[in-house]
């Protein structure tokens, strides 16, 4: 037992230890924000700063507050580490020289103090506490009065300044993901418009659908383990969050015209004046009350107000480096977010400027595409006038601007899912009334757009149906293929509708977590469903026409249920260890790792395999065109005018003697065998010997006379003997509208 008691405490850091870091900080553990662990405390805290030094084992603290009386206290300093109590020191202010505290008097107050760790407690603090990313610790300070009573209890999270919320791991999957894009434009430029034509797992709409997933997967009103949440907000990019504070003081000021409210709300606001101070996102009134009374108070302690606390003034503004204190005090007020609201003001945007934070990022990113394709189009253009394009490229050129609105269709496709959660979003927490109109539009347009598409593709698939028994056709004819197949080109024939539930899948994702931001109970609950089903929709099926295709997707969504399923141990609701959590979250950041880098390997073996292998779509055509040559070369006959297309050029001696060179053709019933038509000739009896009275394959001498005797003999045949009479000339028959003249 004590064996597996050690491993499991060794798990969390075995798992960390793999994962990579940004080297951020030094040997220093620090406190980051706090909160009240008690209501209706006689003392309220509302300043707490606490930083521990390996190297000289030195803990220093400075916390103020207020005291509605005067009154005797003790003090407990709590320190845990993954939900484990890793020190614990109980002291009285009066013996470690805090005067301010020593009584604490009926007044604000501000004290500053250390201590150093003894050895034996020092020891246990595990070194690679100090390196890990996103350490998950607290410390907790209570106050009691001289009757054991509690006064007040003060709690903040504990880190050492590094973080998986890093830039290397965003510009990696960004890498990722523009690798995917490469690929699959090179697959359908080697297609050429090929109907059936499909791209290799994995495509870009599954790598930026799986980023987007891990995205979302860190939205949910939950309590994360920290190092799952800095791990999710690196993928943020693929649903269209993207730091940017000239853009976000920009969106400021579009809300402070329409209605936004900039007080408590804003770029400046968010990165100037608070500290992020992450919860649970359960709904609880006496805590969101407390929370405006300390920001409140915070305000007018943030200014450096001196105060006097019996007789002593002092400063809860004061530099902490002027009493050997290493923290770093900022005087930020609290700042409690969870959900959706947590996870963009991470990333230092606005709640409230979420949605049209994503709106000018996609108009920015349409108005590359429109630029992209139109300075393609001019190329060709001037190609085409100097020199000759090749064929593929001669059908983009004609149908660039069909080209382009498929493009932007594709770009609806990919982010509706997210974008249904942004617009429903800002239906519920934004303030500017221009932007909740623009989230309307935006949403109808885009959902329109789909259902247009749909339903075009549902009334060519009926018609085919009617005409040829099923819809194979959205496959096989160039046109439909190159309009719609966007939607179902990577599905087999009998599976083309299966994008219409992926469609409701991405529509339904984004309601669950949006409609139902801060309950992290039924957001988890509804995930679930949804992903369950999707899973159960794609191992009945099996969709994709490569086999790839099939096992590439269904692991992906494996992996999604098992993420929503590993999120249900964060929902506070359940009561789950600390430890188990951060557990639980560790292996679900390597699972996701493991995915990510599966991917990634595939996409580099496509690219091999592009570069070795002929292209088979290239190699169908040859094969199309080799059988269809040697059809028409099946049905050729000597009289066939085909013959004299088909066949190589042979030299040939004209009239006047010179030699030429031109098609062998057939001789008509009234020519000679050069193929020079004479209908009035001398017909006697060619020399013998000459080259026209070679013979038959009757015995007789297959002459011009036989030809003008047999035509003339049409329609009178007594019996098998033809006339040869020299002198018989080509007669019209009776057809019986008179007498043959």
């Amino acid at each position: 037992m004590g064996s597996f008691v050690g491993a499991r405490r060794l798990l969390p850091f075995a798992l960390l230890s793999i994962l990579p870091v940004g080297v951020l900080g030094g040997n220093i553990l620090s406190t980051t924000g706090f909160s009240s662990c008690m209501n209706n405390g006689t003392v309220k805290v509302e300043k707490l700063d606490v930083s521990y030094d390996k190297n000289t084992r030195v803990l220093t603290f400075d916390v103020a507050g207020t005291s509605d009386i005067v009154q005797n206290v003790t003090a407990t300093l709590l320190v845990s580490a993954y939900g484990k109590q890793v020190y614990s020191k109980e002291f009285n202010p009066c013996d470690t020289g805090m005067p301010e505290m020593c009584p604490v008097p009926a007044a604000s107050f501000a004290s500053k103090g250390a201590q150093t760790i003894p050895p034996e407690f020092a020891s246990q603090i595990p070194a690679i506490a100090f390196s890990i990313p996103d350490l998950d610790g607290t410390v907790k300070m209570q106050l009691k009065g001289a009757g054991g009573e509690d006064v007040a209890c003060i709690e903040s999270t504990v880190g050492n300044g590094k973080t998986l919320n890093i830039p290397a791991v965003s510009y990696a999957a960004v890498g990722m993901a523009a690798a995917a894009l490469l690929l699959s434009g090179l697959a359908g430029l080697a297609a050429g418009g090929h109907p059936g034509a499909t791209t290799p797992s994995p495509t870009f709409g599954e790598v930026i659908g799986w980023f987007q997933g891990l995205a979302m997967n860190g939205m949910m009103s939950v309590n994360y383990p920290p190092i799952y949440r800095s791990f999710s907000s690196n993928f943020a990019f693929s649903t269209g969050l993207v730091p940017w504070g000239q853009l976000q003081t920009t969106i400021d000021g579009f809300r402070a015209k329409t209605g936004g409210n900039l007080t408590s709300d804003s770029y400046q606001y968010l990165t100037d004046n608070v500290t992020l101070v992450f919860g649970d996102g359960a709904a609880n009134t006496t805590s969101r009350m407390m929370r405006r009374a300390f920001d409140t108070v915070l305000l007018w302690a943030r200014d450096g107000t001196s105060v006097t606390v019996n007789g002593t003034t002092a400063n809860i503004g004061d530099d902490p480096s002027s009493s050997n204190n290493t923290s770093s005090t900022d005087n930020k007020i609290n700042h409690y977010v969870s959900g959706i609201q947590a996870y963009t003001e991470q990333l230092s945007i606005p709640q409230a400027n979420t949605f049209m934070t994503v709106l000018l990022i996609w108009a920015i990113i349409c108005g590359v595409i429109i630029v992209f394709i139109l300075l393609f189009k001019v190329i060709l253009e001037a190609w085409s006038m100097f020199g000759v394009i090749p064929k593929s490229l001669e059908s983009w050129r004609k149908r660039y601007w069909w080209r382009l609105a498929k493009a932007l269709t594709n770009l609806v496709l990919l982010l509706y899912g997210t974008w249904t959660l942004y617009c429903i979003y800002q239906f519920t927490a934004g303030d500017s009334w221009a932007a909740k109109t623009l989230a309307g539009i935006t949403l109808g347009l885009f959902t329109a757009v789909l259902a247009f598409f749909t339903w075009r593709i549902y009334t060519k698939a009926h018609e085919y149906k009617k005409l040829e028994g099923d819809a194979s056709k959205l496959y096989e004819d160039k046109e439909t293929w190159l309009k719609y197949n966007t939607f179902y080109e990577n599905y087999k024939k009998g599976y083309w509708w299966l994008f219409v539930p992926a469609i409701v899948y991405m529509f339904a994702k984004g309601c669950v977590i949006a409609g139902a931001n801060g309950h992290g109970l039924v957001q988890t609950s509804g995930q679930l469903i949804v992903e369950a089903l999707m899973l159960g929709l794609l191992l009945w099926s099996r969709p994709f026409q490569r086999r790839s295709g099939v096992w590439i997707n269904i692991f992906i969504q494996v992996v999604r249920v098992i993420s929503v399923v590993a999120i249900l141990v964060f929902v506070e609701e359940l009561g789950i260890s600390q430890t188990t959590k951060t557990v639980t979250g560790l292996v679900l950041i390597v699972v996701q790792c493991v995915l990510t880098a599966a991917l990634a390997i595939l996409l580099a073996v496509n690219a091999i395999i592009n570069c070795v292998k002929e292209n088979p779509h290239r190699r169908a055509r040859k094969a199309q065109e080799k059988m269809k040559l040697e059809r028409d070369l099946d049905d050729l006959t000597p009289l066939d005018a085909r013959n004299s297309l088909l066949m190589e050029p042979m030299t040939q001696r004209g009239a006047d003697g010179t030699m030429y060179k031109g098609p062998v053709v057939a001789p008509p019933a009234f020519g000679d065998r050069k193929g020079r038509y004479d209908a009035v000739r001398d017909h006697s009896p060619a020399p013998l010997g000459s080259e026209f009275s070679r013979p038959s394959r009757f015995g007789r001498a297959d002459s011009d006379d036989h030809l003008v005797s047999s035509a003339a003999s049409m329609g009178r045949r007594d019996d098998r003997s033809v006339s040869r009479s020299p002198d018989r000339q080509p007669t019209l028959p009776n057809l019986g509208f008179g007498r043959a003249v």
